[in-house]
């Protein structure tokens, strides 16, 4: 018997981690998460967008517009920003980062600090907004390299169900 031809690449794998991450969010809007990776292919470290901890997400606003205190803004961490934080206390130089969205330019800062060399995102929808025109310079300009994944899949179902195993 020869071994199994259709499984999936790091990349994909990664990037599913990633995407089941954000199911965590509470976000009624927006759901993102971010995956941390070292050079041997070991998840060092992954988040999702979502209120600090300690902080209850029943008493902050979710809200897009308005007064910018009533607003989700000042009170969600952003994936990526929160992948970081929650590593497993290694550095994270040479890592990459797995992210569904495009890192906005407080999150560049954030992997840019941390050491991290490689951004690889799923969307980049909001490429000509201002922050994100900024989050690429600050990468660009700090030599980390980013790409979008190309998928040879569409989508990967995950069953719950004991019998599938």
């Amino acid at each position: 018997m020869s071994k199994r031809k259709n499984y999936i690449s790091w990349d994909e794998y990664f990037m599913g981690v990633a995407l089941l991450s954000a199911k965590r969010s509470k976000d009624p809007g927006t759901q993102v998460g971010a995956c941390i990776v070292n050079q041997k292919n070991k998840i060092v470290g992954a988040g999702y967008n979502g209120l600090p901890a300690g902080c209850d997400d029943d008493e902050f606003p979710w809200d897009k517009a308005g007064d910018f205190l009533q607003t989700k803004y000042p009170y969600v961490c952003h994936a990526e920003l929160n992948a970081i934080l929650n590593n497993i206390g290694m550095d994270l130089h040479g890592c990459r980062i797995y992210t569904a969205l495009f890192p906005c330019n407080e999150c560049s800062k954030a992997i840019i600090q941390a050491g991290i060399t490689e951004v690889i995102y799923l969307s980049d929808k909001y490429a000509g907004n201002d922050i994100f025109i900024a989050s690429k310079l600050m990468l660009d300009k700090a030599g980390v390299s980013c790409r979008k994944v190309s998928p040879a899949i569409d989508s990967i179902l995950l069953s719950f169900n004991d019998e599938n195993v």
